[in-house]
């Protein structure tokens, strides 16, 4: 298994409790791919396109979506 240094342009993951996404951020999963996964829980898509706002079943955080 190799190990790859995390670029420093990538977030920690759940951070934050609270993100605004965009329509171009679709799909919608957490951790997103902006942020690291190793230290995280596994990926998971959250539905947010008809409601507006969804949250995530493992960690917690809150996504709005910003229209």
């Amino acid at each position: 298994m190799q190990f790859m240094s995390t670029p420093a342009s990538m977030l920690p993951a759940n951070a934050s409790k609270t993100y605004e996404i965009e329509a171009s951020d679709l799909p919608l999963s957490c951790p997103s791919p902006e942020m690291t996964l190793w230290n995280s829980h596994p990926r998971v898509f959250l539905p947010i396109e008809q409601t507006g706002s969804a949250k995530c079943p493992y960690c917690g955080a809150e996504y709005t979506l910003r229209r």
